[in-house]
């Protein structure tokens, strides 16, 4: 059949991680190229970012009371998964023969979730999964961009948030990738937006639109929002819960076991992770597309350079940090 894959194996490169550490722990290796079973494509990849989660599985370094539970889902005295990665986007090359939702030569882009995999030259994903189409306005390195900050803001928003036109909303820690994407969502879903971020970055943070730019450094009203997400991991509960309104909701995306578990009675705090969905990619990209949401990227480097990317994340970003293929 035209267009379906035709099994041959070939090299590739990929970034290995075969042990913890520092971002010096990472090589480029040639390996097997992946082959697509019956319900999955191959895709050439042309761009997948390095985030904050890689660089965390990178060094082992998890959040409090996670360390355990971490190991021995991810490896416990190495990665499981030694290619990392999570977002990517390039053009479908091979598709299995019960493939009926793309074709080779479309451009798509997606996430891995914990199969991970993205930071190599090829990848093989189920059409079943977080994978859609591209648009062709929309370019690989934006949609690569976007997804990993964009769908976690986007679901503890507008899913778990229920933020809705005229409420307030505090993003704290608004310059990274999750916080980027926080500021602009708010806003499209009509909040009024405070958006606190370090010294440095207030001007960056300011031309995102938030309505209103303060140093995280320094106090914050109190009591006055309907939600604060927290992607820094500086906030405590009480820090946060005091911000809030009666009815309020905190979310801490870099919160650690106690904070979860604490989650499952409190109901203003909210501390599950963020599902990977397809329409909610397709929403992302729509968004990117209309120029409604800006893809932040503060940094591309050849895929050749994936140690200097990781050094990068570990150092501090704003917005994202890409490999390009």
């Amino acid at each position: 059949m035209v267009g379906k894959w035709r099994a041959t194996i070939s090299p590739m490169k990929a970034a290995h991680v075969t042990q913890y550490g520092s971002p010096e722990v990472v090589t480029i290796q040639e390996v097997a190229q992946p082959q697509p079973k019956d319900d999955e494509i191959l895709v050439r990849i042309h761009s997948s970012a390095v985030t904050a989660a890689d660089v965390r599985i990178r060094a082992a370094r998890f959040p409090k009371g996670f360390g355990l539970l971490a190991r021995l889902a991810f490896g416990y005295s190495k990665p499981r998964n030694a290619v990392l990665g999570n977002t990517f986007s390039g053009v479908v090359e091979a598709a299995g023969a019960n493939v009926t939702e793309f074709q080779v030569g479309d451009e798509v882009c997606g996430m891995t979730g914990t199969q991970m995999g993205t930071h190599a030259e090829y990848l093989v994903i189920s059409q079943n999964k977080a994978v859609v189409k591209k648009p062709k306005a929309v370019s690989h390195q934006d949609a690569a961009g976007v997804l990993f900050g964009g769908t976690t803001a986007l679901y503890f928003l507008r899913d778990k948030g229920q933020i809705g036109p005229g409420q307030q909303v505090l993003i704290h820690g608004a310059s990274g990738a999750v916080g980027s994407n926080a500021v602009q969502l708010a806003k499209h879903l009509g909040a009024k937006v405070t958006a606190a971020t370090r010294p440095g970055k207030t001007d960056f943070v300011a031309r995102l639109g938030a309505d209103r730019v303060v140093d995280y450094t320094k106090e914050t009203a109190g009591g006055v929002y309907d939600l604060v997400l927290d992607t820094s991991g500086r906030l405590s509960v009480s820090q946060g819960k005091a911000l809030l309104k009666p009815q309020g909701k905190l979310v801490l995306i870099a919160g650690g076991l106690p904070e979860l578990l604490r989650s499952l009675i409190d109901k203003q705090l909210i501390g599950d992770g963020a599902p990977e969905r397809k329409e909610n990619i397709a929403y992302l990209l729509s968004l990117v597309e209309s120029k409604a949401l800006k893809v932040v990227n503060e940094e591309v480097y050849p895929f050749e350079n994936v140690v200097k990317a990781h050094q990068h994340v570990d150092e501090g970003k704003s917005g994202n940090v890409l490999l390009q293929f």
